[in-house]
């Protein structure tokens, strides 16, 4: 298909594939940005994960550099939220804390996440629109008795390349939506694995002696 031919049905779909055009490129930009800023979050909290997995106490030498390394990431939050603690602080009082930390950090997580939602919802809608005028167009040739059928035919051919072009990208979005929101909860659940470790590094793991004991009713 010749670039004049695809300006041709663009122009019959009253404007309408060039906004797709334009949601397509939105929805590649946000695909990109998003990969890689999650993948290397994600990258970085299981680095530090496994560090604290082999760090019994706080801190240590290759956790500080690891730290150091990773300054931007969201899980730093909760080590600093951490360090500022006062030390007579109870598990509890640590625990809101670090908690509220992460309920800090968590909206910045599907930042953007939204415009690729709203793309896949109104490309197929756009891609209809942009059908239905296209197909206003191929039946006003009805005029025309020689040629009629075919014109028609044609015209209701090229209208259907709108819709399937929102579904194309609808589609692809949906995809890439579903792995974005993936990768968010499974940092979400490392910042959740790092609080529960930094406590218990710092109180101890919580034993059975000491639980408060369920009273009996009586």
């Amino acid at each position: 298909m010749t670039p004049e031919k695809l300006f041709e049905l663009a122009n019959n779909s009253g404007g309408t594939l060039y906004i797709m055009c334009v949601l397509l490129l939105v929805a590649l930009t946000v695909i990109i940005e998003r990969t890689l800023y999650l993948s290397k979050m994600q990258q970085g909290g299981e680095e530090l994960i496994g560090l604290l997995q082999h760090s019994p106490q706080l801190p240590t030498e290759p956790l500080q550099a690891c730290l150091a390394k990773h300054a931007k990431l969201p899980h730093i939050s909760l080590f600093e939220a951490s360090l500022i603690e006062p030390l007579e602080s109870e598990r509890d009082t640590c625990a809101g804390h670090l908690e509220e930390a992460v309920m800090h950090e968590v909206p910045m997580l599907d930042r953007s996440l939204w415009v690729l939602d709203t793309v896949i919802t109104l490309a197929p809608l756009l891609g209809l629109f942009g059908t239905i005028i296209g197909m206003f167009g191929a039946f006003s040739v009805l005029g025309d008795v020689q040629n009629a059928a075919s014109q028609v035919t044609g015209g209701i051919a090229e209208a259907l390349i709108a819709t399937a072009f929102g579904l194309f990208i609808a589609m692809v979005g949906l995809v890439f939506f579903n792995g974005l929101s993936t990768k968010v909860r499974m940092i979400v659940h490392q910042l959740e694995v790092i609080k529960l470790m930094l406590l218990n590094r710092r109180f101890g793991t919580p034993t059975p002696a000491n639980v408060r004991p369920k009273l009996k009713a009586v």
